[in-house]
């Protein structure tokens, strides 16, 4: 099998399969990346360990702080203690709430991410209803903190004082 078409339906799986977690199995949260394929966890009672990144999901999937892992527990390791089985994302935690599997601990922090999208989206439709134009703040945009900021701000006391010294160097040329 090509590598694209292995890809393909890994990808397939993670993000159309709806898993149920075994009772061997926890739901843990991604607390970061410490590198070689291995991902700092906490459970749901709040230990902390390493989980391993099997093959399969390497360079095909991406995993970031806040992320929830559906892992395997490793009988045999003492840092790394499990292996990620799956990747759950939105759609996963809303169908886990929903059969009742979800663990009480991470509900918070689940809903904390949409209600903040959700909260941003009512105050704008809130601003458009009310009647308000659209201002020229673009305090919601993207920065990129990459590059530096350059603040050009030009008023009509600069260009008549600019129209002014440009008049008097005229004059002086002559």
């Amino acid at each position: 099998m090509s590598q694209a078409t292995k890809r393909k339906h890994v990808v397939k799986e993670v993000l159309e399969e709806y898993v149920v977690p075994s009772p061997q199995q926890q739901i843990v949260r991604v607390l970061g990346t410490p590198g070689n394929n291995l991902h700092e966890v906490e459970t749901a009672e709040g230990t902390r360990f390493l989980v391993s990144m099997p093959t399969k999901f390497r360079k095909n999937i991406w995993i970031k702080r806040g992320d929830f892992l559906l892992v395997d527990p490793i009988e045999e390791g003492e840092k790394v203690k499990a292996e990620i089985n799956f990747v759950l994302y939105k759609d996963h935690v809303r169908y886990l709430k929903k059969e009742g599997l979800w663990p009480e601990a991470f509900c918070d922090t689940a809903e904390s991410q949409p209600s903040s999208e959700a909260s941003r989206e009512r105050e704008q439709t809130a601003a458009h209803s009310s009647g308000e134009e659209d201002s020229d703040d673009d305090s919601d945009l993207f920065v990129n903190t990459n590059r530096l900021r350059y603040g050009c701000t030009e008023s009509e006391d600069d260009s008549e004082e600019e129209a002014a010294v440009a008049s008097d160097q005229d004059e002086e040329e002559k």
